[in-house]
């Protein structure tokens, strides 16, 4: 009788590609993963696969993902630290703080200077209080926020604690403005926009985001996934 091959597991470092859910990554990983076991052994086996935080179909970047008996300990990765990237689209806003919902433009919105941004930003710094979206998945009284939003329920979303690290502008061409952060665990990126063009005394959305980091991990040595990948890059990449 042949021996099977040994069950794969450990963490895979992910690339998440834009429009995608995290969940499609997590599918694609189990599915390339068992298809190349029932290849090998002829056998059907679904895989534990599961991921330490979502990003937003929208963005785009790390994500961290583990496999098999790694799942079990998937729950340090959760609340690290995370760097981001993103563009705040000024002069506007949307039905969910970002690109993917109702976007209506502003009329006669001033135009912030950059040195007025930079003192705007300096006051974002540090321990501070953020109200989530309504547009997410925390849950209020066991029910997704999303979900009660979608309905048109009303509700209110109590404020938590968050720490922005690190907040720096990279770039300002009215009305896209670029910057990189590195925040606490629980930070919903699309607020700390919102409140950056409030502070600014306009409107403003996330059009763009990118996750760069979690803890000490980098997207730089991320596998980068799309609808091709391979189980054998999986997991040559597995650590």
């Amino acid at each position: 009788m042949e021996k099977s091959p040994i069950l794969p597991s450990g963490v895979l470092l992910a690339d998440k590609p834009t429009d995608w859910s995290s969940f499609d990554v997590v599918n694609k990983v189990r599915g390339a993963l068992s298809a190349y076991y029932r290849q090998q052994t002829g056998v059907r086996r679904r895989f534990k696969v599961g991921h330490s935080g979502t990003l937003d179909p929208f963005a785009s970047g790390l994500l961290i993902l583990a496999v098999g008996s790694a799942t079990k300990s998937i729950d340090e990765f959760t609340k690290q630290d995370k760097t981001y990237r993103g563009v705040i689209i000024l002069e506007a806003t949307s039905t969910t703080g970002d690109r993917t919902g109702d976007v209506q433009s502003l009329v006669n919105a001033p135009r912030p200077t950059k040195t007025q941004i930079l003192r705007a930003m300096e006051g974002f710094l540090g321990s501070i209080k953020q109200i989530p979206p309504v547009y997410s998945a925390i849950k209020i009284n066991g029910q997704r926020a999303y979900e009660k939003a979608r309905k048109g329920q009303i509700f209110t979303m109590k404020a938590r604690s968050i720490n922005v690290k690190k907040l720096k502008l990279t770039s300002y061409d009215y009305p896209k403005l670029s910057f990189e952060c590195e925040v606490s665990s629980g930070t919903y990126i699309r607020t700390l926009a919102e409140d950056i063009a409030k502070a600014l005394g306009s409107r403003g959305y996330l059009g763009e985001l990118r996750r760069l980091k979690i803890g000490d991990f980098s997207v730089n040595d991320a596998l980068k996934i799309d609808s091709d990948i391979k189980a054998e890059a999986i997991l040559k990449q597995l650590m």
